[in-house]
């Protein structure tokens, strides 16, 4: 019995994909400590500060992952490529560090011109308008667009030199360097809204410092790199990327610019209901961990029907998660937001449902565009990422005057038309059949890819 045991977990090791399980735990810890620190951000700040440091969260996740991510997987993608040939990927790196410093010194730039630019048209800068008016989360902005760059070049040289355990650990370590100094501010009663503000910008390069210890070998010599070695497609995936982002988070954006200024309590209110309703995307999470193995093994043995068939079950897993996330979050959503961040939270079931229903069909158009992406569709992914916003603003503007379900009906017209509009696009794509390496090109863009929270 034991040698049976021992080769099935062999045989289970072997199927799955090299750094399956330390990205996942790395995922799991994020999502985790993600919400640990809103929980007790929520607890800690008054309620009109707690939904400006989420303008804070907002702005950094919409920026961040939108123009890093990309170049984050294009270095990946680059980097193992010259492994397989034998050749060295350290000027990759180099190049995709330059890229990095220009693109982040550009997007610093452009906060700093908007936050002047917005002040000047409408008398009220971009602080005003995202941070209700506590301008010290600018520079805390500004910080982390610094931090994040470091943080997803070292997580793209890490991932295409293979080493999934240095991934995984930066993934868990910014959580860790974030809650455990938000829960010493919380312990002793600081409500300093910089504090918390710097405490979201800085663990980014503290983790990635900290997977980089001992790590030798990731800049191997070899020759130059041509920018065009990165991608042909670079451009569409920064665009879709950050259309992406946009929708995820278009519920919060909606309510910060929405709002008047005596709603800003209820506005906090909304966003930790938001956060509550985005827990679905853990169960994707874990979903697609334990289902994408199998994808890889269909794909590498050539069953193209069976990968087929996979790929429809995790779109109907995806689509139960999402229906069973609408019906939690009606019926145990107020008691378990009570129960999670005290009695300041007010959120009632039907809002909850409705951003649950979003964050489903979010999902879903995730997926969508995943595949769409893997067989090439990266302008018409990127569309579908626009046209989903285009229908969030229209909707959320022109809908009835409760604030909060303008912007829930916003959200599920957003995420559902954008899924919709992806659907239409993938089966154009694929009506003459999908070649091998398009499959392969879908399993490895989704393996490892992760939402930020």
């Amino acid at each position: 019995m034991a040698s049976r045991t021992n080769r099935l977990l062999e045989a289970a090791r072997r199927s799955v994909p090299e750094g399956t399980y330390t990205v996942g735990l790395g995922l799991v810890v994020s999502g985790l400590t993600a919400y640990g620190f809103q929980i007790l951000a929520f607890r800690a700040l008054p309620k009109a500060e707690y939904a400006a440091l989420n303008g804070l969260w907002v702005i950094a996740f919409v920026l961040a992952p939108g123009f890093f991510l990309p170049l984050e997987q294009e270095v990946g993608r680059a980097i193992a490529h010259r492994r397989s040939q034998d050749v060295g990927g350290g000027p990759v790196v180099r190049r995709a560090a330059a890229a990095g410093a220009l693109l982040c010194g550009a997007l610093i730039a452009l906060v700093l011109l908007a936050e002047v630019a917005i002040h000047l048209v409408a008398g009220r800068g971009l602080s005003d308008v995202m941070f209700h008016s506590k301008a010290v989360l600018l520079p805390c902005l500004l910080i982390a667009l610094v931090t994040y760059a470091v943080q997803h070049l070292t997580r793209g040289t890490l991932s295409g030199n293979g080493r999934f355990g240095p991934y995984g650990m930066i993934l868990a370590a910014e959580g860790l360097f974030r809650i455990v100094p938000a829960l010493l501010l919380y312990m002793f009663g600081v409500d300093n809204l910089l504090l918390y503000g710097l405490v979201f910008a800085l663990p980014p390069v503290f983790a990635s410092a900290t997977a980089l210890l001992r790590q030798r070998g990731l800049l191997e010599p070899g020759p130059e790199a041509p920018w065009s070695e990165l991608s042909v497609n670079l451009g569409w995936l920064f665009g879709g990327s950050v259309f992406a982002q946009l929708l995820s988070y278009a519920p919060v954006m909606g309510i910060l610019v929405l709002a008047d200024p005596g709603q800003r309590d209820v506005a906090a209110d909304f966003i930790v209901g938001f956060f509550l309703a985005r827990i679905p995307i853990l169960l994707f999470q874990a979903v697609q961990a334990a289902l994408l193995p199998k994808l890889a093994g269909l794909v590498g043995s050539g069953q193209h029907d069976e990968f087929r068939a996979g790929l429809r079950k995790l779109l109907g897993i995806v689509i139960a998660i999402g229906l069973l996330g609408v019906i939690a979050a009606y019926v145990v959503g107020p008691t378990a937001g009570e129960i999670l961040f005290g009695s300041k939270f007010t959120l009632g079931a039907r809002d909850l449902a409705l951003l649950a229903a979003g964050s489903g069909l979010f999902i879903l158009t995730l997926t969508l565009a995943q595949a769409l992406i893997a067989v090439m569709g990266h302008s018409r992914a990127t569309y579908a990422w626009i046209v989903g916003n285009i229908a969030f603003w229209v909707v959320a503007i022109a809908a009835a005057q409760d604030l909060f379900l303008r912007v829930e009906l916003g959200f599920v017209a957003g995420s559902g038309i954008a899924a919709l509009a992806m659907a239409l696009f993938l089966v154009a794509r694929i009506r003459g059949g999908i070649p091998e390496q398009a499959l392969v090109n879908f399993v490895e863009q989704i393996e490892h890819e992760q939402l930020e929270i």
